[in-house]
């Protein structure tokens, strides 16, 4: 397959597939979603994932219609099917189906399940990025990976149009996150993210940043920090499943980072690593 998409047990290229025009999404983006990335078709960090998703879900009173092991499967048996191993993962689950109307539906409809298999690789490691800043106007339950994406996406057009590759988002001068992102800084040889509070998405990539750190000896710091510490900052690094630790060069037109080069390569180096070894054949 060069692609594969899935809806409710129904199986089918992407281009292929139908969905009922009453499914929640259509009206109100209600649901939630989570994704990763294979390597040789193996789903990395997949259980972390599928977690994150369930707690999504059960913050929204979304009942997800299978187990844990039965998305896992599914989604490992969907990625088997593709014609090649190196894919993004990505699957959701809306609050089921019915005639518009802003409360949920009361006639026991399950949550619809949605997968899609496309062929994509991680971004490479050791790219330079750039960023830029914008106010964070997004609502105040950012720990949940709801399908309401519009500010993000609104965002990640601005980035674009600039020429850079992210935005980080600050609110009353607090730096959260990026538009698709977590955001991290170092400082004098420590390692600085923002707490996982309702503000931030609590990032799997984030979470073995932290890993990699205290194997490395690195200190690290979950705190709230500012838009004045990242221009000040050694090194800033943004992480997703699909960006295991990229460090920025550039943040709102002027030069950043580079001054801790061999800490930010011994991180880089060990992320990437864990991602060859929990995906090699």
């Amino acid at each position: 397959m060069k692609n594969l998409g899935y809806y409710n047990g129904k199986f089918g290229e992407i281009e292929e597939m139908q969905i009922p025009m009453c499914d929640r999404v259509c009206f109100f983006g209600d649901g939630v979603y989570d994704a990763t990335y294979s390597r040789n078709y193996k789903i990395f960090t997949l259980d972390e994932h599928i977690d994150r998703f369930y707690n999504s879900a059960d913050y929204l009173g979304i009942e997800i219609p299978m187990s844990k092991n039965e998305l896992a499967a599914l989604l490992n048996e969907m990625t088997q099917k593709m014609d090649t191993g190196e894919n993004f993962v990505y699957w959701q689950a809306t609050r089921g189906t019915g005639i518009r109307n802003h409360v949920f539906p009361t006639d026991g409809s399950k949550a619809n399940i949605w997968i899609t298999i496309t062929p994509k690789d991680i971004v490479d490691t050791y790219k330079k990025v750039k960023l830029i800043t914008m106010e964070d106007t997004r609502f105040l339950h950012c720990n949940i990976k709801t399908l309401n994406l519009l500010p993000a996406v609104m965002a990640s057009e601005k980035a674009k149009q600039e020429g850079c590759d992210e935005v980080i988002f600050h609110r009353n001068g607090r730096v959260t996150e990026c538009a698709h992102s977590n955001v991290h800084i170092i400082k004098n040889g420590t390692f600085i993210t923002a707490p996982t509070d309702n503000l931030i998405l609590p990032g799997i990539a984030r979470r073995h940043l932290i890993k990699a750190c205290k194997k490395l000896g690195i200190p690290v710091e979950e705190r709230e920090y500012s838009i004045d510490d990242v221009f000040d900052a050694d090194e800033i690094l943004i992480s997703s499943a699909g960006s295991l630790g990229l460090a920025a060069e550039e943040l709102d037109k002027k030069s950043v980072g580079g001054k801790a080069p061999d800490l930010l390569k011994a991180l880089q180096d060990e992320v990437q690593a864990e991602f060859i070894r929990e995906t090699d054949i």
